[in-house]
């Protein structure tokens, strides 16, 4: 039976290289593979998935409200669709994680999501949550901090250099992410006093 994955790390972790390695392998063997990717922060109607090592590929776009089942349901009618993958899987609305489990379930098709599961606060992003929840499989694309300690944070840094401790879930433009353990994370954000502390700024 096909399930939803969900994976799921911090900035810079390699999910989206991941992706689009699995989706080549299925190509390869003359399978058929659709992809999707947050049509949040685009213009326009097509979608790009790259990767820092440089490699890409043309995706589907997906905004709030979009029905991703029926969707790839309609294209399965037509073309015999082997998996579904999904970068930036955070955006996603809480119905549409329903709707990807839907397609496993009922379409028999598997489904892979790659996404952050947190903020630069520290707190979930709405999709990743629906699919921390209902996912068959979760799995843990990991990185490490400056330390050398396994990342699970990421902090914002602005245009200026420094840290953000505020502001939009999401920030499009110059700002910069890091990822960082819990520990080193808490002292950035000045939640806890720095034993060792090696600032940004």
């Amino acid at each position: 039976m096909a399930k939803l994955y969900f994976h799921y790390a911090t900035m810079n972790a390699g999910k989206t290289t991941m992706l689009l390695q699995a989706s080549y392998n299925y190509r390869e063997r003359g399978m058929t593979t659709m992809l999707f990717v947050a049509g949040h922060y685009r213009k326009g109607d097509t979608g790009l998935i790259s990767s820092r090592i440089g490699l890409e590929t043309e995706a589907e776009m997906f905004r709030d409200g979009d029905d991703l089942f029926a969707r790839v349901a309609e294209h399965h009618d037509h073309t015999t669709v082997h998996c579904v993958f999904v970068d930036e899987a955070q955006f996603l609305e809480e119905e549409q994680a329903w709707q990807l489990a839907r397609i496993a379930d009922r379409l028999d098709i598997p489904v892979m999501c790659y996404g952050l599961r947190t903020d630069f606060q520290g707190k979930l992003f709405s999709g990743s949550r629906a699919l921390l929840a209902i996912s068959d499989e979760l799995r843990e694309v990991r990185t490490i901090c400056r330390c050398g300690r396994k990342a699970t944070m990421v902090v914002r840094l602005g245009a200026d250099g420094k840290v953000a401790r505020q502001g939009e879930q999401v920030a499009i433009g110059k700002d910069v992410y890091v990822s960082l353990c819990r520990r080193h994370w808490e002292e950035e954000m000045g939640r806890a006093s720095p034993d060792d502390f090696i600032g940004f700024t």
